[in-house]
This record gives structure tokens, sequence and C-alpha cells, in this order.
């Protein structure tokens, strides 16, 4: 069981950026096992942020395409909204699971970082 303090950092991680830079600060006060779990949830929030921030930028381009611009844009952003609650809850229920599709693949990418 992981300890209350390091499931609140994991939770709060995904609390916009301003409760991910807190937990990121707050990874350093603790150790081992507990501080790998807080580590990797900062991981998959820092994978969703990137790919939210390249999802805008397409919602960008798709808005200028009539009717399917509108429906691509929508799909786009329930499809972020869905895997940010799938994690969410993963880090409430004190589990690692990673994001759908990319979550395995960022984790190769980023490494042990936050560590």
């Amino acid at each position: 069981m992981k300890s209350s303090f390091n499931k609140t950092c994991a939770i709060v991680s995904y609390c916009t950026l301003i409760g991910w830079i807190i937990a990121l600060t707050q990874v350093s006060s603790s150790s081992g096992e507990e501080r790998k779990f807080t580590a990797f949830h900062l991981r998959q929030m820092l994978i969703l942020m990137l790919i939210g921030a390249a999802v805008s930028i397409l919602d960008t381009i798709f808005f200028f395409i009539p009717f399917l611009g509108i429906i691509v844009i929508n799909i786009l952003s329930l499809a972020i909204f869905i895997c940010w609650l799938i994690c969410l809850i993963s880090a409430i229920q004190g589990e690692k699971r990673y994001i759908p599709f990319v979550g395995k693949g960022g984790e190769n990418i980023l490494g042990d970082m936050f560590e």
C-alpha cells in the first residue's frame, strides 16, 4: 500500500500544471518504491500535457474545416479527457496504469525521469 503522502502527490499531479509542479517539488521528499509511484504519475501527466499541446495545435488547424473540423476537435478533446480520467482514477486507487496506446512508449522515452 502506498503512503497517503505519495498517493496525494500522485493525485495532485493530475490537477493542472500548478498541481503537477507542486507534486514535482514534493517527490524529492519521499524515497524508495513510494517515490517511484509518484514519479510514474508525474511522467504520465507530462505525457498527457505534451499530447494535449499537440492536440491544441491540431484543433487550431481543424477549426478552419467547416463540418468535419468540429467533429475531429470534439473527438480529440474527448479522448484526452478520457485518458486523463483513467490516469486520475488509477492514482486514486494507488495503481500504476499507463495512458492507453501511448503510455508505455512515453515511459520508454522519458526513462526514469523524476526518480
